[in-house]
């Protein structure tokens, strides 16, 4: 008795006979699934092997201690911690009174017996072949075994002694030192050689020495306080190893006494097994709720990943449907002849879905396997581009096999349409090979266009009304699936256009329009590709014009700015100048001055005994009334709002170096600032102060300076609520139009008149314009030159807005372009098999051997063209969408912060069409794509066997 398992068996026979007949057409299908289960599969195993285990993490921050004891700074005071130490806070409530600060002596927590490992992090300029570097210096005796999976040796030793440093990788390649170099510090005269070459695994990119507790940081600490310089900044935190006694290691219950101690502790038995939520008290405060992600949270993650998963299939099914239709209907003499011999429909439709589900399953063991090795081999270039080593390679079978799964559904799926048109076909013509007369849907358009007009009225809708991306999402995901709808109807229509082409592209035109069924589907899915890419394309290029028009350069563009603000009299300020003069492409030089108040080798700062400090007095009439805290609170929005808008309120968008915005300096500044104002030049020869900010002016045009000697006494007053002592030097004024930028410079006086009015200056730096933007060599140069004068130096180079969008936008045109002369590429090779006897013909009749290359070119540059013109058209609108919605919300934000006083402009959220990306898809892409196409194709003519009737 024959049974459904005899029909299935033989129906799995004969399409696995039949894709191995046909192995072009079977190795097509096969990339087009396996290829993305391989992708799918590759990333699975990437980020599996990726996310570290619990056991893992604590190896790396742990090594092989029981836990890390922290000090918060809290000065002793009982803190709570979350289970991994990285949310904490006093267990005192300090509100409405100063929050706790000091040092924490850890060691009192440590319990008796255990063995304790001191980990010290700082920093510090390191002299390298090139100049200096600033890298991280730890202090941690790496050799001991407790240190043991924190640092990973490559080459090499750790320190040993005193003298001796390991540094990590990436700093030898950037500092062009090697093992068995000498290492210095800057700011220290002893001497180090690196013994070894080690990797953080967590950080491969990280620039660290490695040495001795006590044999770099402290000394080096020392030495630059000594030099007024900062010092290390160094951290200490404490390894503890309880031993073999303490088998349940630091426990939950242990940690909460260290933290009544005022300690923090990363505890490995907590991370292995951490405490309820209820157990942790800092969870129980207010504001500490929602550790864990909300339903709301994992659900829009699952819908991310399922419309991940539903385009990835809808792609696949688009392209390997029309393979699976051309094989049916290449196969169409044996289907009728299996209807001729007794076979029903369901017969026909098995053998057309069997070949789909051979074809899947082979699709995913290839898929998965490449993936499994590819990953493996591609591993250390992923560990170095993420930037950190992988744990173990984590296969997770229930996962690879769900997304193989997935390669066999999308199989069946993609056979399903054609099963049931080849099962509806009658035996005769099935038997004759006549195709019949087949008229277009007319519903399937109008359904198309109620899609496309719902879908952009509800992305409309939520862009103007609503803050939910997810409403604009669905608006733009229903209007593409519209187009899709439409795609045969608009086919149709791009035939109308082939009356006036030559010969070939007539022939393929006409082809693509007469086998819509085929064309439809590799023309959706180079749409759906190019969509996308559009979509993100649009976005960024608007995003980018948004971000360079709020970019507010801090010099003129090409322009640089050098100052020295440490102490010692500017004696190291000449040969700084030098340098970037010897060094870059300099035009103009403006050497400037600052004001010193008190000895000359004040730092611009103050801070040191025997310095002052000045101030530029403001009226109080010109003061903004926003900032006078007696009123503040007394405000109206709307007052706030007048208030914003008022001049006295505004200020410039560029952060000021020069402690009080005050410059000594002569025309040549000018010049460099790009401050074409004649009447500065006079002013300033004339003893006059060249003002940039008129709310610095009295009524009569003048400006005052306090001189301040003593600052204690100067603070006090302030308190008291009464005028700081100081002398007042009074200065005339000559105010630039408002137009002109400052680039935050209050006022420039010349030498002449601070020498005439007794005001005391020290050399700075210097304003450069240069005749060429500096080059990356010149600017190494320039660091090396400034490194030699062991001093630090606040350098600027203006190199105007620098986005990031065109690296963005190239990398999206490329793959879409990959993807679209894929799609088209597919469709052509079925347009070949599917019109394997219109190419007979031609030879036939005797056409030259150049036109079937070309039919075949141009048969591939139609269909690109055609989805890239609708994927532009489906694009722009999702991303329209979004950039309404950032600038409804942007300009929410504005309004609320007018009426609490701000003063900032109002936002400027353009929508920009990338042109240049959409041209580079519309004629780069299809013409690459045909010429592919015409170059694998051969020319020549073959004549085939008259068919069997």
């Amino acid at each position: 008795m024959t049974t459904w398992y005899h029909s299935w068996r033989a129906a799995l026979r004969i399409a696995r006979r039949d894709a191995w007949r046909y192995k072009g057409r079977s190795f097509l299908v096969l990339a087009m699934i396996a290829l993305p289960i391989l992708g799918v599969s590759a990333l699975d195993l990437t980020l599996r092997s990726a996310e570290l285990s619990v056991s893992e993490s604590s190896e790396r921050e742990l090594g092989r201690a029981d836990a890390r004891f922290i000090d918060p700074q809290y000065g002793g005071e009982a803190v709570l911690q979350s289970p991994d130490a990285q949310n904490y806070q006093p267990k005192k409530n300090f509100e409405g009174s100063s929050w706790p600060e000091g040092a924490t002596d850890v060691k009192k927590a440590i319990p008796a017996g255990a063995t304790v490992l001191e980990d010290s992090v700082g920093s510090g300029r390191l002299r390298t072949t090139h100049g200096l570097l600033h890298a991280e210096i730890r202090e941690l005796k790496a050799t001991d075994p407790m240190a043991r999976g924190i640092m990973r040796l490559d080459e090499g030793r750790f320190p040993e002694k005193s003298g001796e440093v390991a540094a990590t990788t990436h700093f030898l390649e950037a500092s062009g030192l090697r093992i068995g170099s000498k290492l210095t510090a800057r700011g220290l005269d002893a001497e180090y050689r690196i013994v070894g070459s080690y990797e953080l695994p967590s950080a491969l990119k990280a620039d660290q020495v490695n040495a001795l507790p006590g044999a770099m940081l402290d000394p080096l600490d020392k030495a630059l306080k000594a030099d007024d310089l900062p010092g290390t900044s160094a951290d200490t935190t404490y390894l503890v190893s309880l031993g073999a006694s303490a088998s349940g290691g630091f426990t939950w219950n242990m940690v909460q006494e260290a933290n009544a101690k005022g300690v923090l502790v990363n505890s490995r038995a907590v991370a292995l097994n951490p405490p309820a939520d209820a157990d942790i008290a800092l969870y129980q405060l207010d504001g500490w709720g929602g550790y864990a992600q909300s339903s709301a949270a994992q659900t829009a993650e699952l819908a991310a990943l399922g419309t991940i998963v539903g385009l990835a299939m809808l792609e696949i099914c688009l392209l390997a449907g029309p393979a699976f239709a051309v094989g049916a209907r290449r196969s169409r003499r044996q289907l009728g002849l299996v209807g001729a011999n007794g076979g029903d429909r369901h017969h026909i439709r098995a053998i057309v879905l069997g070949g789909g589900l051979v074809i899947g399953i082979v699709s995913a063991v290839v898929g998965t396997v490449l993936a499994l090795g590819l990953t493996f081999a591609l591993r250390p270039l992923l560990e170095e581009y993420l930037g950190k080593r992988f744990g173990s390679f984590d296969i997770r079978p229930l996962e690879l096999g769900g997304i193989a799964l997935l390669a066999v559904v999308t199989g069946l799926l993609s056979a399903i349409v054609p099963a049931i048109t080849s099962s509806r076909q009658t035996v005769l013509a099935s038997l004759t090979g006549r195709r019949g007369v087949r008229k277009s849907s007319r519903v399937l358009p109008v359904v198309g266009l109620i899609a496309v007009v719902l879908g952009a009225s509800i992305a409309l809708y939520g862009s103007l009304m609503t803050e939910q991306f997810a409403v604009i999402a669905a608006g733009s995901a229903l209007a593409e699936l519209g187009v899709v709808a439409l795609t045969p109807a608009l086919v149709g229509l791009f035939g109308r256009i082939g009356r006036w082409l030559p010969l070939s592209p007539r022939l393929a035109l006409r082809d693509s329009v007469r086998n819509r069924g085929r064309t439809a589907p590799a023309v959706a899915a180079v749409l759906a590709a190019v969509a996308g890419t559009v979509a993100v394309s649009t976005y960024s290029v608007s995003s980018d014009a948004q971000y360079r028009a709020e970019y507010t350069p801090s010099l003129p563009h090409g322009a640089v700015s050098v100052m020295v603000t440490e102490g010692g009299g500017g004696r190291d300020v000449p040969t700084v100048r030098n340098a970037v003069q010897k060094s870059l492409p300099i035009d103009i030089r403006a050497d400037v001055d600052r004001i010193n108040v008190g000895k000359p080798s004040c730092p611009m700062y103050g801070g040191d005994d025997g310095c002052g400090q000045y101030e530029v007095i403001v009226p109080k009439a010109n003061e903004c009334p926003l900032w006078q805290e007696d009123d503040d609170d007394e405000l109206t929005p709307a007052e706030r709002r007048k208030w914003g808008k008022d001049w006295r309120c505004q200020e410039d968008d560029v952060y000021s170096h020069v402690d009080g915005g005050v410059l000594v300096g002569d025309a040549k500044l000018l010049k460099v600032l790009d401050i074409e104002d004649p009447e500065a030049e006079k002013a300033l020869a004339e003893g006059k102060v060249v003002l940039f900010d008129k709310r610095k002016a009295d009524k009569d045009g003048t400006v005052r300076i306090r001189m301040i000697t003593d600052v204690d006494a100067a603070d006090k007053a302030l308190e008291a609520g009464k005028e700081p002592p100081g002398e007042i030097k009074s200065f005339a004024t000559h105010e630039v139009p408002e137009n002109v930028k400052a680039y935050g410079l209050s006022m420039v006086m010349s030498p002449d008149t601070a020498k005439a009015a007794g005001v005391g200056t020290v050399p700075l730096g210097a304003y450069y314009s240069t005749t060429s933007l500096p080059t990356t060599a010149q600017e190494q140069k320039l660091d090396g030159e400034i490194d030699r004068t062991g001093t630090d130096v606040n350098l600027q180079i203006e190199k105007g807005f620098n986005g990031e969008t065109s690296i963005v936008l190239l990398a999206l045109t490329v793959f879409a372009g990959l993807i679209t002369i894929g799609a088209a590429g597919i469709a052509t090779g079925l347009a070949q098999a599917d019109a394997e006897a219109d190419l007979k013909t031609l030879a036939a009749v005797g056409a030259p051997a150049r036109v079937r290359r070309t039919l075949s070119g141009f048969q591939c540059g139609v269909v690109a063209v055609m989805g890239v013109i609708l994927g532009s058209v489906a694009g722009v609108l999702p991303a329209i969408g979004l950039r309404l919605s950032d600038r409804r919300s942007q300009e929410g934000w504005y309004q609320e912060a007018l009426a609490q006083g701000s003063v900032s402009d109002p936002p400027f959220v353009p929508v920009v069409i990338p042109w240049a990306t959409m041209a580079a898809l519309l004629i780069a892409v299809p013409l690459g794509a045909a010429l592919l196409a015409a170059l694998v194709t051969r020319s020549h003519r073959t004549l085939g066997r008259r068919a069997a009737t």
